[in-house]
């Protein structure tokens, strides 16, 4: 039973829902639990709930004869990996900026806070699947992930390059050719304008589709729009008829300009890191061919070419790249 001494609880904590798993030394998750985030009620809200989580965790571990020897967290936000602290966040969730995330659940643990970590939970993302994911065995990976918004980090030798005020990896926020209509610049979420994220992200696809005179009737959210451009699509068949032609050729342009904006911001990012192996994720990743087609085609526009033949990949480890990742941190 000594052997079972390296297991630990990774923790992937977002905007909406908290996930944590207990992960063996191999990576593999053997039992997982998922609750959603108080992002409304402040941080220490939040490390009482997370708390809770892994107690519960730990408590199923040990039915099982299994004991658990550290966490790690990957959390939404700037994060102090030092210290384990929360540098700065978005309004996702309220009042967590400045909470002692390691400190705050190790005393409601009563575990070592030695015996924790933590980063941003994209780095932890990008973690997993550099060890376990579609980047494993790489020695270098890029891993974008566009969503809610849009995320990166470079994983160099097993360690995510974090920065030297762990800002690394905030590859939303760099100018894009594609983020301005009429002549002006889009506002962006960080309070800039014309960044990749204005134009990228799901929700920005969404802003682009009703600007290009989209109906917010037949499209209620970013989803909406990818059902009507499939139904542009094959329009020959009869159910693409109940959408108007506006509304399909706006769906078809919003998803064109959001992964064109996405694809050259990549295809920039490889020129400035030369990664081994680059792995694109988030909700955008996973909606198929008709943003995914686009976005590589510009992605390859923009290489040098000495990079042309870099591997451009699909994540793979889906919800548990970053209880994986964020496990990775503790595992010895």
């Amino acid at each position: 039973m000594t052997a079972s001494m390296t297991h630990v609880i990774g923790v992937d904590l977002g905007g909406t829902k908290t996930a944590a798993g207990v992960v063996s030394p191999a990576g593999v998750v053997l039992m997982s639990e998922t609750i959603p985030t108080l992002n409304l009620a402040g941080g220490d809200a939040i490390l009482d709930a997370t708390a809770a989580l892994i107690a519960g965790l730990v408590e199923r571990a040990a039915d099982a004869g299994i004991s658990v020897s550290g966490v790690g967290v990957g959390s939404a936000g700037v994060i102090d990996a030092v210290v384990g602290s929360v540098v700065s966040a978005t309004d996702a969730i309220h009042g967590w900026a400045g909470t002692a995330l390691v400190s705050g659940l190790s005393s409601r643990l009563s575990l070592a806070p030695s015996m924790m970590r933590a980063i941003n939970d994209v780095h932890a993302h990008a973690l997993g699947e550099a060890w376990l994911g579609a980047a494993a065995g790489s020695s270098s990976s890029l891993m974008v992930a566009f969503g809610t918004g849009v995320g990166g980090s470079f994983v160099l030798n097993g360690a995510p390059v974090l920065g030297h005020r762990f800002v690394g990896g905030h590859v939303g926020h760099f100018a894009s050719a594609y983020a301005s209509f009429d002549g002006s610049p889009l506002p962006c979420v960080c309070g800039g304008s014309g960044h990749v994220e204005a134009i990228a992200s799901g929700p920005a696809l969404y802003e682009s589709f009703l600007r290009f005179g989209g109906s917010a009737v037949e499209a209620l959210d970013t989803r909406g729009v990818f059902a009507l451009a499939a139904s542009a699509a094959d329009a020959f068949d009869g159910g693409a008829a109940t959408a108007s032609a506006d509304s399909r050729a706006a769906a078809l342009r919003a998803i064109e300009v959001g992964a064109a904006a996405a694809g050259q911001a990549v295809g920039g990012l490889i020129n400035v890191l030369d990664p081994e192996t680059v792995v694109i994720s988030g909700g955008l990743a996973d909606a198929g061919e008709l943003w995914w087609k686009p976005m590589e085609f510009a992605l390859r526009q923009e290489l040098l070419a000495p990079l042309v033949s870099v591997p451009v990949v699909r994540a793979r480890l889906g919800n548990t790249a970053a209880i994986v990742g964020a496990a990775k941190l503790v595992l010895k």
